[in-house]
């Protein structure tokens, strides 16, 4: 397999693959695009709608019965085909780890609680909770001192 790099200010932008055969990489490579290309959203499903969901509007993005869910400001769940790892390169910074699988848009964090078993949750405007690990915690607070 080759790979070839051009970078030109002058150019028109386009990424051509040639391949042999569909594969799996090249599912990745078309949602890698389809997602980078200066676009702000994603597509979301629910049921019979499929909605474009806008990264500012997506409060937060977890698993949920093994499938990728965003929950947007009113509080809807949106069934996504990408997997965390690779939304989390395709996110703006504004979103954070919060736990092993769940992304959080900072913004929209309304506060944090301390629950009773000494653990702290997320507490989102659209009121959906969620925990937060010790270790991303710790993180998120390095993150809020810095500001």
């Amino acid at each position: 397999m080759k790979y070839k790099l051009i970078i030109d200010k002058n150019a028109d932008e386009e990424i051509i693959a040639i391949v042999h055969e569909p594969s799996s990489l090249t599912q990745q490579i078309e949602n890698l695009v389809c997602n980078y290309a200066g676009e702000k959203s994603i597509m979301g499903y629910n049921d019979d709608e499929m909605r474009k969901l806008e990264f500012s509007a997506i409060e937060c993005i977890t698993v949920i019965d093994r499938k990728v869910v965003a929950i947007d400001t009113d509080g809807k769940h949106y069934w996504l085909k990408d997997r965390l790892r690779d939304l989390e390169e395709v996110l703006p910074s504004y979103f954070i780890r919060i736990n092993k699988s769940t992304l959080a848009n900072e913004h929209c964090i309304k506060r944090f609680d301390a629950v009773f078993s000494g653990g702290v949750d997320a507490v989102f405007r659209c009121g959906y909770r969620e925990y937060v690990s010790r270790r991303c915690f710790a993180e998120i607070k390095r993150r809020f001192d810095r500001i």
